[in-house]
């Protein structure tokens, strides 16, 4: 309290909105990743595959997204001012992952229901919209990580962080698909996570050194004592995690062969704890500021007045399609099949 005396008299719900927001981002970030992810290897696979690989998300791609409306909507009407700074600097790759969305939405109702000539094509379109949605997402992390600076090295680090967060999503998508199939399409992942593998530890280590240095207060937070030494199992874990992944994608092919299933299911896990321990990261770097060193969470918050009212409705959604997500993997957990519509 003594550090943030902003916490008293109504001060803590910008916190609490703040956590809510947080966690609405990061389960989009991990659950529409995978299928996002998905979408990218697409145009890898044969015909058949691809209709495997658009069944094992078919479930679930809809909904996932629902945590991205979530997530922003709390942005809008907790910390209005900060919606209105974030979302106009990012207009335009904000209104790319737009595009790249809808168009992943149309091609995947177009693509069963369009003749065999027509097919491709809506395939390309998924492919595209989930290539386009997901650079999209990571120039926005990039220029948001660097205070949305127009110059030409923090618009190319940008252009770098939206490279290695589609390798990041191809990496879930791939670790995805190693769960959900069998056969020569699981083989085929395996290669896949492999290929993605060096782009997503390139672009955290990209992110992970360029974060301190964009400000000095961030740079304390991270590098002062005692601070070092307990932030220091952050990049141990991550290290330890992408190992893990490694050696486990070494030894998957093999035991696939033999039907031995042993570990299908660590890299998906591994890189999911990995995307929260980097955005556990993040986070602490950039509290409590929504636009770096520019404006905090209690200078953009409504009034508390106004966020208790929120809070309910809050408080009723959240668990809502919290507990629906829960349900839908319950119910259509295990293999994907083909692709059938009735």
């Amino acid at each position: 309290m003594d550090q943030f005396p902003q916490l008293a008299n109504g001060g803590w719900l910008a916190v609490v909105f703040l956590a809510l927001m947080g966690i609405s981002m990061l389960l989009y970030v991990v659950l529409d990743g995978y299928d996002l992810g998905v979408g990218i290897l697409l145009r890898r696979a044969d015909d058949a595959q691809k209709d495997v690989m658009i069944s094992s998300i078919g479930p679930f791609w809809d909904a996932n997204e629902t945590w991205l409306v979530l997530g922003i909507g709390i942005l809008l009407v907790a910390f209005p001012m900060a919606h209105g700074v974030i979302l106009g600097a990012l207009y335009l790759p904000v209104a790319l992952m737009l595009l790249g969305l809808i168009l992943r939405g149309v091609a995947f109702d177009f693509r069963v229901k369009a003749r065999a000539q027509h097919k491709p094509l809506w395939n390309w379109a998924f492919y595209g919209g989930s290539l386009t949605a997901s650079f999209s997402q990571g120039v926005m992390l990039g220029l948001y990580i660097t205070g949305f600076e127009n110059s030409w090295p923090h618009i190319i680090f940008a252009i770098i962080t939206g490279a290695c967060l589609c390798a990041g999503y191809s990496l879930l998508g791939a670790s995805w698909l190693i769960m959900k199939t069998t056969d020569e399409l699981q083989q085929r992942a395996v290669r896949w996570a492999y290929g993605s593998f060096w782009f997503t530890v390139a672009g955290i280590i990209a992110i992970s050194v360029v974060t301190p240095l964009v400000s000095p207060r961030i740079f304390a937070k991270w590098f002062s004592l005692p601070n070092i030494f307990l932030l220091m199992p952050i990049p141990v874990a991550t290290a330890a995690l992408f190992f893990i992944i490694f050696r486990t994608l070494k030894r998957l092919p093999t035991r696939l062969m033999d039907n031995n299933e042993y570990g299908a299911w660590v890299p998906f896990a591994s890189t999911v704890a990995i995307f929260i321990l980097a955005f556990y990261g993040l986070a602490y770097s950039l509290f409590p500021f929504l636009v770096v060193d520019k404006i905090d969470i209690w200078q953009a918050a409504s009034a508390p007045e106004s966020l208790k009212i929120i809070l309910v409705g809050a408080a009723i959604v959240l668990p809502t399609i919290l507990g629906y997500t829960i349900y839908a993997y319950r119910v259509f957990w295990g293999k994907a099949r083909e692709l059938t519509y009735y």
